[in-house]
């Protein structure tokens, strides 16, 4: 399970390890920490994720964004609340990314469903780059 994690919105993602295959799942719309925990508990309760995935926003140059520190934040609660293993995935271009697609699909315009497919494209990422191990990225 992938999260694109932001201050009003959180997308998640699914995937299958098996398959390395990740499509969006939801949008958690809300600002208070408690829900928003609360629904993530739900949803891994419901998916039984092996591990959690949440994207790390980098600059072009690969430095860490300001908003990183808030990520690693994120990542460090979803451990101690939810006993998974997280890892992060580098989320650079992601929303953008989502954007291209969902225009492409005819949902320009809709940043709700941007959050969730920028979380799938972190997930798919994070398949790619441990499904060929020997592979330089």
């Amino acid at each position: 399970m992938a999260f694109d994690f932001g201050l009003k919105r959180i997308g998640v993602a699914i995937g299958e390890t098996l398959l390395a295959s990740a499509r969006p799942l939801t949008i958690i719309e809300d600002e208070v920490n408690e829900r928003r925990f609360a629904a993530i508990g739900k949803l891994i309760a419901e998916w039984q994720p092996a591990r959690l995935v949440v994207g790390l926003p980098r600059h072009v140059d690969g430095s860490a964004h300001a908003f990183a520190a808030r990520c690693d934040r994120f990542a460090r609660q979803l451990a101690g609340r939810f006993g998974l293993p997280v890892e992060f995935a580098d989320e650079r271009f992601s929303s953008c990314a989502a954007a291209s697609q969902l225009g492409a699909q005819g949902y320009a315009g809709r940043k709700t469903r941007v959050d969730a497919a920028a979380a799938a494209i972190i997930l798919q990422d994070w398949f790619d780059q441990h499904a060929h191990p020997a592979r330089s990225h």
